[in-house]
């Protein structure tokens, strides 16, 4: 399996529209993020998780010319804004794709994108069968076994994903002992790291390293960065040796 992160960012991206920080500034490629994202390759399936408002540039800039599913972890904007831009993958590969998202997400994609489910249907509309991630428990996608569960993001109850030996988080504030018993024993885990003060729905630098901690994996990529981080090249030198910064298009083999 291969994992290539397409969008590290958070919800404003890196640089953000009119700041003129040090991390807005940077010429460091690693410090330009788009909204966060990942795509999975496995023996048989091409799997994205979320669409967000960068979709249709991270498809061009990673090279994805085929695409099986989507994977949403929740409704915000800059999760499912892009979701319009498979329209290229139905025409050209001539099928449908494949969509998993809890009852409340696709209320969610359905008044963002009426269009896509009205009973009139256009020549050209976003072709898609939706599939109900109910009670947490797992599916398949193709012979990938998926195992989703509850993360809290401030009080929005959001979903990560393990496949396998790898694990993929983001917007976590808190995290119970029960999804915790999904997720310990992972190799390779993907967490949030917004930035180094407080904040109400995301972990900070700190809480996601204890977390990194607890779960103990070979190797944890932070991930969902914002510019209050702080440059790149820097952070990562204050990381456990184990721990490092994700940035846009990092590959990883499992």
């Amino acid at each position: 399996m291969k994992v290539t992160f397409l969008g590290t960012g958070t919800s404003q991206g890196i640089p953000v529209i009119g700041c003129g920080c040090a991390v807005c500034k940077s010429a460091d490629k690693k410090d330009k993020r788009l909204r966060v994202s990942v795509w999975i390759q496995t023996d048989d399936k091409s799997i994205v998780i979320d669409s967000g408002p960068d979709f249709r540039y991270q498809m061009l800039r990673a090279g994805v010319i085929d695409l099986d599913a989507i994977l949403y972890t929740h409704e915000h904007k800059d999760h499912v804004a892009g979701l319009d831009d498979i329209r290229p993958f139905n025409y050209i590969l001539k099928k449908r794709i494949d969509i998993y998202a809890t009852e409340r997400v696709q209320e969610a994609l359905k008044r963002e994108f009426q269009y896509i489910f009205s009973d009139v249907k256009y020549h050209g509309l976003p072709q898609i069968d939706v599939h109900t991630i109910n009670d947490e428990r797992s599916f398949h996608v193709g012979e990938t076994k998926i195992v989703p569960f509850e993360v809290m993001h401030y009080k929005l109850p959001i979903l990560g994903y393990r496949i396998g030996d790898f694990t993929y988080i983001t917007d976590a504030k808190t995290i119970s002992e029960a999804s915790f018993e999904k997720i310990k024993g992972t190799k390779v885990l993907v967490l949030n790291a917004l930035q180094k003060e407080s904040h109400i729905s995301h972990f900070t630098l700190s809480e996601a390293i204890a977390f990194a901690q607890k779960v103990g994996a070979e190797r944890t990529f932070l991930t969902h960065i914002s510019h209050n981080l702080g440059l790149h090249e820097e952070v990562s030198k204050e990381l456990p040796a184990n721990i490092q910064l994700a940035y846009d298009g990092l590959s990883i083999d499992l």
